[in-house]
């Protein structure tokens, strides 16, 4: 299994980063994660970290090397998600159940699959096409497919960014599956929140992910999605592999990745923790949230 891999994300226009996100792999099995927290005072991210720390959590407990059964995985994992926030919102008696987004995608033996909750955002990018797509659990969405307005009316509309389906939340989560695609050689796989994908053309996702390794391309759109945002953009953030041939020669570089040589109980995880960034949140802020999402995971990580 051979793969270049590139993730990035930014505050935007908001005070503080709800986004999370984070990518893990076996030998035989990779797993991909955006997650976009909703809620106030440190409680999005912790419901986004929690998303994201425990599927990656239940990867690693199960991919080795190779997931049974990849849809049903993806499926189970983002219920514990919803039943972990649920449980820390009831422990910590919070008035409102905070809420994340979610898409996730696992790639095993070069077929990829997938799962989505609310308006985080799944392409699979070929050549010059997008030939998969998420479709968004939000209300825009629903009105395009009824034509009651347009796509380039949507990005605007008033209700762009209302869902009716997430992870947490006080009503259980509406979860698409999707995927069993095998995939090409140059084939882009994208996992992004809805303040990267919301501000940009299609058109230029195409060119730039069609024509440009994701450690390229990425980073350019990035910028465009985060000028076109301006002063009061959403978070944004971008995850994307190309997918290479078993026979291509990769370079060596941490984000050209071959797994050939990983022995089947050795699993590599990266997915940043929360921090202190924004200036209302102390460092007791942080150490109760840290320790509030350890104990979700252990809870729900059998």
């Amino acid at each position: 299994m051979k793969f270049t891999v590139y993730q990035d994300s930014r505050t935007g226009g908001r005070k503080y980063n709800q986004d999370r996100l984070g990518y893990s792999y076996s030998r035989n099995a990779l797993l991909l994660v955006v997650a976009d927290g909703m809620g106030g005072h440190l409680h999005g991210e912790v419901a986004a970290q929690i998303a994201v720390e425990l599927i990656t959590d239940q990867f690693q407990k199960k991919a080795l090397p190779a997931l049974d059964d990849p849809q049903r995985f993806l499926l189970d994992a983002f219920q514990r998600c919803h039943e972990a926030i649920y449980n820390y919102a009831a422990n910590n008696q919070l008035l409102e159940i905070p809420r994340t987004t979610c898409v996730a995608a696992v790639v095993q033996d070069g077929v990829a699959y997938w799962a989505h909750c609310g308006d985080s955002r799944l392409y699979l990018v070929r050549g010059n096409k997008i030939v998969k797509q998420t479709r968004d659990h939000s209300k825009v969405r629903k009105m395009v497919e009824e034509g009651k307005i347009t796509a380039q009316e949507a990005l605007s509309h008033p209700e762009k960014n209302k869902i009716y389906s997430c992870i947490g939340g006080a009503f259980p989560p509406e979860i698409d599956l999707g995927g069993r695609i095998a995939l090409n050689d140059g084939d882009t796989l994208l996992l992004c929140s809805d303040g990267f994908w919301g501000t940009l053309d299609e058109s230029d996702m195409i060119h730039f992910l069609g024509a440009f390794p994701v450690l390229f391309a990425i980073p350019q759109l990035m910028d465009r999605a985060e000028l076109s945002g301006g002063k009061f953009g959403d978070n944004l953030s971008a995850l994307g592999i190309n997918w290479h041939d078993d026979q291509q020669e990769l370079g060596e570089s941490d984000s050209q990745i071959s797994t050939q040589r990983l022995d089947q109980n050795t699993i590599t995880t990266h997915v940043d923790p929360i921090d202190a960034k924004a200036a209302e949140f102390t460092e007791e802020d942080i150490e109760s949230a840290i320790a509030e999402i350890q104990a979700a995971i252990a809870k729900y990580s059998k």
